[in-house]
């Protein structure tokens, strides 16, 4: 769950807009954009059109979402509920470019985004240099999964804030926790709420996020 290496200018650019609450300041990885994609639906091909950015060397090394070791010269991506594991087809619809690429990570945190790529991925794909493109994602197979969701409701680069936010929510919804995220930034605190079955779930409570200020994300959880 990462934004890519390449723009690190426009990532920076991002720790002076405010993304949620208001009594700490906070750093936003979500750009006010349109709403999440939907989640993937159960035996069926799943499509979806997006921007696509790429992760590298300050990653290298360690552990995805799957616990895979990441490789950044590798074929690999992140997506934010797709199954761990699901192969899908990447078309770069600048060059009509075409690969295959299995997911192993979580991401992005950044709402306008809709896909990371490993650097290697990217560089088959033509776009590292100008670090995002837009891109056409199919499953190869039918997506089948019956793992939760939750809402990640904020993201800080100081826990102190992201404790003051779980501390307020935690007044009207049952479960919230703070996931800590390495990112090639800096590691970042992540404010996430509830397990939920199904995606009108997770929608609801999404919906309620964002009365209180928020813009939230829906994950699938691994």
């Amino acid at each position: 769950m990462r934004p890519c290496g390449i723009v690190a200018l426009a990532a920076i650019s991002l720790f002076s807009v405010a993304c949620t609450a208001k009594p700490a300041p906070s750093v936003a990885l979500a750009a006010p954009a349109h709403s999440h994609a939907p989640a993937p639906v159960l035996n069926q091909i799943y499509r979806e059109t997006g921007v696509a950015a790429w992760y590298g060397k300050e990653l290298h090394g360690k552990k995805t979402a799957s616990g895979e070791i990441f490789d950044m010269y590798g074929i690999s991506a992140a997506h934010r509920t797709l199954p761990l594991g699901t192969m899908i087809r990447v078309t770069n619809l600048d060059n009509l470019k075409s690969i295959k690429v299995r997911i192993n990570d979580r991401g992005p945190l950044i709402k306008s985004r809709m896909l990371d790529l490993s650097y290697g991925a990217a560089k088959e794909l033509g776009f590292v240099t100008q670090g995002t493109t837009r891109v056409k994602i199919d499953t190869v197979d039918t997506v089948r999964d019956l793992s939760p969701y939750t809402v990640q409701a904020a993201t800080y680069a100081e826990e102190v804030n992201a404790k003051t936010l779980r501390y307020r929510l935690s007044k009207k919804f049952e479960v919230v926790t703070i996931v800590p995220v390495e990112t090639n930034i800096a590691r970042f605190y992540c404010v996430r709420v509830g397990s939920y079955a199904s995606e009108e779930r997770a929608e609801l409570v999404a919906n309620k996020l964002t009365l209180e200020g928020l813009e939230p994300i829906i994950l699938r959880k691994d």
